[in-house]
C-alpha cells in the first residue's frame, strides 16, 4: 500500500513510522523544509517539502499513485482542501483527515471527506469509562461509529450462569469473544457466561 501524508512536527513523524512499521511505502509532506530534512534522515520514507494543499506538490509526491492520503496538519482547512484535491483530481481511493476542532467533523462527512476528530473520541472514551466502571477497556472503531469493549463480570453479575441466548443484549450489540483465564472463546447461543 502506498501512503502518502501530509502534516507537521513529531505527529507526521509518528504517523510515518507507524506506517512503514507495517510495510507501507509512505510520502511525507511538510510545510518546513528543516522538518523535511529531519524526517528524511529519521525515516526511510520520500519527504516533501511544500503544502500539501497545492495540488502540485501533493502530485509531486506522488498521489496519483497513492492508495490512501491521510491529512494530519494543525490546520482543518489544509486537511480538507487536501483530501479533497487528493480524492477528486488524483482519484485516491482512500481520504482520511484529522479534524482538530471537533466541530468541524460534521461539515467533512457532509462534504463526502472521511474525518477523525482525536478530540471527540477521547472526550467519548472519558465518558464511556466513566458511565459504567466494569467497562476495563474500550477502544472506537470505524471513525468512532462503532465501539470495541472488555467487560469483567463479577460474581453476582446478573449475567453470570446465563447462557448468551438468553441475554437481552441491545440488537446493535455483539458478543465476539468470551475470555477465560488465558483461553478466548467464540460464544455461541449456548455458551453460558462465568
Amino acid at each position: 500500500m502506498k501512503a502518502l501524508i501530509c502534516g507537521e512536527g513529531k505527529s507526521l513523524y509518528f504517523l510515518g513510522r507507524a506506517f512503514l512499521a507495517k510495510g507501507y511505502s509512505a510520502t511525507l509532506v511538510t510545510p518546513n523544509a528543516k522538518d523535511a530534512e529531519q524526517l528524511a534522515r529519521r525515516l526511510n520514507a520520500l519527504v516533501i517539502a511544500g503544502n500539501g494543499s497545492e495540488p502540485a506538490v501533493i502530485e509531486e509526491a506522488g498521489a496519483i499513485e497513492a492508495d490512501v492520503v491521510v491529512a494530519a496538519t494543525p490546520h482543518d482547512h489544509d486537511n480538507l482542501a487536501i483530501c479533497q484535491i487528493a480524492s477528486t483530481r488524483f482519484d485516491v481511493p482512500q481520504v482520511l483527515a484529522l479534524v482538530n476542532d471537533p466541530d468541524n467533523e460534521e461539515s467533512f462527512a457532509d462534504l463526502g471527506i472521511p474525518a477523525v476528530s482525536a478530540t471527540h473520541i477521547m472526550v467519548d472514551m472519558l465518558e464511556r469509562r466513566a458511565a459504567s466502571s466494569e467497562i476495563s477497556t474500550i477502544l472506537p472503531l470505524g471513525e468512532g461509529k462503532l465501539t470495541l469493549a472488555e467487560v469483567t463480570l463479577s460474581a453476582d453479575a446478573p449475567v453470570v450462569a446465563k447462557r448468551v441466548m438468553d441475554l437481552a443484549l441491545p440488537p446493535d450489540a455483539l458478543l465476539v469473544s468470551v475470555l477465560r483465564g488465558h483461553e478466548a472463546l467464540i460464544p455461541h447461543g449456548q455458551t453460558v457466561l462465568e
